[in-house]
């Protein structure tokens, strides 16, 4: 396998090519020297990282939690992997073809081996460079929870009313929503946020 085009990929060159290439080796092909022990490392790292990123947000620790869950899983691991095109430069014994768990896993052993290689230095700038810090894409489905739990209990869907407040240069909307004869109200820049965020308020009502 031609490694640097891994390299390239990743925007990071190894002193040590091993550690590459057991990050990128399955059980399948090499059991002894698979990736697995580095998946578990990275993992850890990773968690740092992003815990280390997402801690300056305005949010407390549950939301905090749940956020960094949406970004480290493996649905989100996975995407990051294909960007890369990690996928297609898995070292894999013949017939293993459905082992999904290993393209979201290939990036957490590639934290790592750029971790033992360059330091923490160069695994979060990996991270952060390849990782999807969107928070709008992370953030948690308030309206779908509040109508869930809502539903769950006997009672009607929310129904919000959402105005315009804001202005051509800066646009600016106000969502209120009415649970259990109390008002929430929510701002943002669009619509949707507006709503999302008189939900998340709505919402720890509901749950206490």
């Amino acid at each position: 396998m031609d490694l640097s085009a891994v390299e390239k990929k990743i925007e990071y060159t190894f002193k040590n090519k091993e550690l590459l290439k057991r990050a990128l080796t399955l059980s399948s092909f090499d059991y002894r020297h698979s990736n697995e022990s580095l998946e578990f490392f990275g993992d850890a790292i990773l968690e740092f990282i992003v815990s280390e990123k997402i801690f300056g947000i305005d949010a407390d620790e549950g939301e905090l939690t749940e956020t960094r869950k949406t970004l480290v899983c493996d649905k989100s691991l996975a995407q990051v992997s294909k960007n890369l095109g990690l996928d297609g430069f898995l070292i894999k014994g013949e017939g293993d073809t459905r082992n999904k768990k290993a393209i979201p896993s290939v990036y957490e052993a590639v934290t790592a081996a750029i971790y033992l290689d360059g330091g923490m230095p160069s695994a979060k700038k990996f991270v952060l460079n390849t990782l999807d810090f969107s928070f709008d894409a992370a953030e948690k489905n308030y309206k779908g929870e509040l109508q869930e739990a809502l539903q769950g209990s006997g009672h009607e869907c929310p129904k919000y009313h959402t105005l315009d407040i804001g202005s051509p240069q800066t646009p600016v909307f106000q969502a209120k929503v009415t649970v259990f004869n109390s008002t929430f109200t929510g701002l943002g820049g669009s619509k949707q946020k507006a709503e999302q965020d008189a939900a998340k308020k709505a919402l720890k009502k509901v749950k206490k």
